[in-house]
């Protein structure tokens, strides 16, 4: 009776949730890497992971940013050189891909890792008159 009873009380709890990648794993996962990012069937941004925990983004248009993360309560937050207000993210590992979703986004913004060409086009500064 309580080998039933406990299987029962297994089978009706709820499954646990995914956990997000800590900053050891992420670290791991990215070091060293370009990585191409999607949202919802389009290409996103890339993002170039550098030694010390620094990095460089672009949204594909040649202008990139430079930045560092680190971690806070189970996120991985950015911060860019352009924007000090950190950018959080719970960064999850799935069938060998990343997949984001972004801290304070009420609709729950999920970015995931995509296929690129393996280089990060950064143009040079905007020069002007």
């Amino acid at each position: 009776m309580k080998k039933l009873f406990l299987f029962l009380a297994l089978a009706s709890s709820p499954v646990s949730a995914e956990s997000p990648m800590s900053a050891a794993d992420f670290d791991a996962y990215t070091q060293g890497k370009i990585l191409y990012f999607g949202n919802d069937g389009h290409r996103y941004g890339v993002e170039e992971y550098l030694p010390d925990r620094r990095v460089r983004w672009s949204f594909l248009n040649g202008r990139c940013k430079d930045g560092f993360w680190y971690e806070d309560a189970e996120h991985i937050c950015f911060v860019y050189d352009d924007n000090p207000e950190p950018q959080c993210w719970h960064f999850f590992e799935r069938g060998n891909k990343l997949s984001a979703r972004f801290k304070s986004d009420s609709e729950a913004t999920e970015l995931y890792e995509i296929e690129g060409d393996g280089e990060m086009l950064c143009l040079g500064p905007e020069l002007g008159v």
